[in-house]
This record gives C-alpha cells, sequence and structure tokens, in this order.
C-alpha cells in the first residue's frame, strides 16, 4: 500500500508540473505582450514592429495552450479541476487576444498621445504577475492560490475603474473621430480586466474545491 502511494504521488507530482509548467508558460507569453505593449506606448517600439512582434508572441502562447490541452488529456490527476484549469487556460488566452488586439488597434489607429495608458497597463502586468504566484502555489498551497488570485482580482477591478474615469475624460468634450478611436483601445484594455478576473475567478474556483 505504501508503495502504491508513492507511486501515486510521483505521478501526481509530474502531471502537477507538467500542466502548472504550461499555464506558466502562457503566462509568460502574456506578459512579454503586455511589457510590448507598455514599451509601444512609451515610444520605446514602433506601432509597425511591435504589431509584428506580437505575433510571434502570440503563436507562443497559442503554442503552450495547445500544450496544456494534450496534457489534460493523458492526465491521471490534476491539480485542480480539469474544468477550471481549461477555464484558467483560456481566460490567459483571451488576456493576450486582447492585448494583441491593443497593439494592433493602435497601429491601425495611431492615436496620439498613448502614454496615458501606462497606469492600465502597469495594472494588466501587476494581474499577470499574481496569477503566476497563484498557478506556482496551485498543486502544493491551494490556499496561498486562492489568496494571489485575489490580488489578481483587484488588479482586474483597478484596470475596470480607470477605465470608467478614462472614459469620462474621452467624452467630457466634443466626440471627434480621435475620441472614438481613444474609446476603443480603452475598451481593450477594459477587456484585458476583466479576462485577468476571469482567470482569478477559474483558480479560487479550482482552489476552494481541493
Amino acid at each position: 500500500m505504501g508503495r502504491l502511494r508513492r507511486v501515486r504521488d510521483l505521478v501526481a507530482g509530474r502531471m502537477d508540473r507538467a500542466l502548472t509548467g504550461a499555464l506558466l508558460g502562457q503566462l509568460e507569453a502574456t506578459k512579454a505582450g503586455a511589457w510590448l505593449a507598455m514599451a509601444m506606448i512609451g515610444g520605446e517600439v514602433g506601432r509597425t514592429g511591435a504589431h509584428e512582434q506580437m505575433r510571434a508572441i502570440e503563436h507562443l502562447g497559442d503554442e503552450e495552450r495547445r500544450r496544456l490541452v494534450d496534457e489534460l488529456k493523458s492526465a491521471l490527476v490534476t491539480p485542480i479541476d480539469r474544468e477550471d484549469l481549461f477555464r484558467l487556460s483560456r481566460s490567459i488566452d483571451d488576456v493576450l487576444d486582447s492585448l494583441r488586439d491593443f497593439v494592433r488597434e493602435s497601429h491601425l489607429y495611431r492615436v496620439p498621445d498613448q502614454i496615458r495608458f501606462s497606469p492600465m497597463l502597469d495594472q494588466v502586468i501587476v494581474g499577470i504577475d499574481a496569477l503566476e504566484d497563484a498557478v506556482r502555489n496551485l498543486a502544493a498551497r491551494p490556499s496561498a492560490a486562492a489568496h494571489d488570485a485575489l490580488e489578481a482580482k483587484k488588479a482586474g477591478g483597478a484596470i475596470r475603474r480607470m477605465y470608467q474615469y478614462e472614459i469620462s475624460r474621452i467624452f467630457s468634450g466634443e466626440v471627434t473621430s480621435l475620441a472614438l478611436k481613444e474609446r476603443e483601445l480603452v475598451r481593450r484594455l477594459e477587456i484585458v480586466g476583466m479576462a485577468i478576473g476571469d482567470a482569478a475567478d477559474a483558480i479560487a474556483d479550482g482552489a476552494m474545491k481541493r
């Protein structure tokens, strides 16, 4: 019986590492996308260059998501419910997709003075960092993972509040084509915040069931 338990623990450990490794790979690509967006609005990377680089980052994120799905198909045990893991992976993918859209639309719209979006992107990075901490704690420390998920949720809420203030600012003056373009860009960042919140919920739900 003791030998069977050891085998079970070894298998569980390997599965946990494979699954969390794929999730962390997704988050690493997503954070790279957020930093690229930050570099773009700060003028360190041109819009065209950022648009091209984001395609490569998105490909990396898609590969890690595909790896997670493949691991789930053969996993005997998982750190949290399969449904919650799939929800989490899908929400992380939504974060990266929305960052891609932000960079793409910035490239298309050519809105000046985009540095004003940096506080929202700061919170995006805070949220991704908290999700990384939560994923690392999923298997061994579910209570810590739930706490980290709460921090990610707070970051998502902060993005939502910033979005509301930005919309108020944009529509406080004349509604021009530039104002409408700015609205679309801040809306993309709001969607990023919502996806971070969804990812946090998936972790919290999964940790609570353990």
